[in-house]
């Protein structure tokens, strides 16, 4: 398969750009940027071409790699989309669900196949243990706690203007969301959100099955308190999310390998545009009932769906 990279940030320096090179299975054709000399600078690394037009790279590839931000994410995930391309973008899909939207409706009528990365889901050993505790079931509760050092630390991500904008709510919420969901099932309702100290923010979630959630998602913690953490306690008793010994580079290559997968199958994956939606939905409707000017009783859960859709 032919791809494309948008994007020559710090993450498509350190994942993307390094997966894509090396992956036997692509032709790695080339790179855009927003910038045209980071373009080359990248390009030149993995040995491969830079591209100063955007339509011009889509045209030579059969999929694109996103690695900018979610607004920027989504509309050029609507120009590839249009233009034939398979997609492997980043979480969160979009800044907005109107823009999520967009692009799922653009993928549904290009017909084009879709992997969101959310990186626990494509690392070998969380990934087999949330297939196992959602086929166990009688979950009662769940605790995940994913607290970053990106703004307290020595990060390559501390300048990223949306992350200052969106904190941690938007970047390592759907992280959390994509192991709370194929376990406990979709969101029925934001019960509760409340600030926590700078950006931190705590959130309760009301899954369809009966079971509730909470998550703690911080990206200004100390840095010797990092980490991320999912503990499960039901009928089958205490479950912890098990650490990765793989990095982000096999992660993001096993993603590359379920967006060809789906190519040839014409199987939608867990992790598709219409997944990486619903998470976008549900982190809304928690950024809305944390603005001190939202106006409605805490847990009204005015923008969640009744029926299941975390699946689709």
């Amino acid at each position: 398969m032919r791809i494309g990279l948008l994007g020559t940030g710090p993450w498509a320096q350190a994942a993307h750009a390094p997966a894509l090179s090396g992956h036997d299975g692509l032709d790695f054709v080339g790179v855009w940027g927003r910038r045209a000399s980071a373009a080359r600078e990248l390009a030149d690394r993995h040995g491969t071409r830079a591209y100063d037009d955007v339509d011009a790279l889509l045209a030579d590839v059969d999929a694109v790699a996103v690695a900018l931000p979610p607004d920027v994410q989504a509309e050029l995930a609507l120009r590839a989309a249009r233009a034939g391309c398979h997609l492997l973008l980043d979480k969160p899909l979009a800044a907005t669900v109107a823009q999520g939207q967009a692009v799922l409706d653009a993928v549904r009528k290009a017909g084009v196949a879709s992997v969101v990365f959310f990186t626990t889901r494509f690392q070998t050993e969380p990934e087999a243990w949330i297939a196992e505790q959602a086929g166990l079931g009688g979950w009662f509760t769940a605790q995940a706690q994913w607290l970053g050092a990106v703004f307290t630390g020595d990060s390559p991500f501390a300048a990223s203007p949306w992350r200052r904008e969106k904190g941690a709510l938007w970047d390592v919420g759907p992280h959390a969301l994509s192991v709370l969901l194929p376990v406990l099932g979709d969101v029925r309702r934001v019960a509760a959100a409340a600030h926590g100290p700078a950006d931190t923010v705590h959130v309760v979630l009301d899954h369809v099955g009966g079971a509730s959630s909470t998550m703690t998602l911080s990206l200004t913690a100390p840095p010797a308190a990092a980490g991320a953490a999912v503990e499960l306690r039901g009928e089958a008793g205490v479950a912890l999310l098990p650490e990765s010994s793989g990095g982000v580079v096999p992660a993001l290559g096993r993603a590359v390998d379920a967006l060809c997968a789906a190519t040839r199958s014409g199987r939608p994956h867990p992790c598709d545009a219409a997944f990486g939606l619903r998470v976008t939905e549900i982190i809304a409707e928690a950024e809305h009932l944390l603005r001190p000017s939202a106006g409605d009783a805490p847990g009204d859960g005015r923008f969640m769906r009744g029926a299941p859709t975390a699946q689709r």
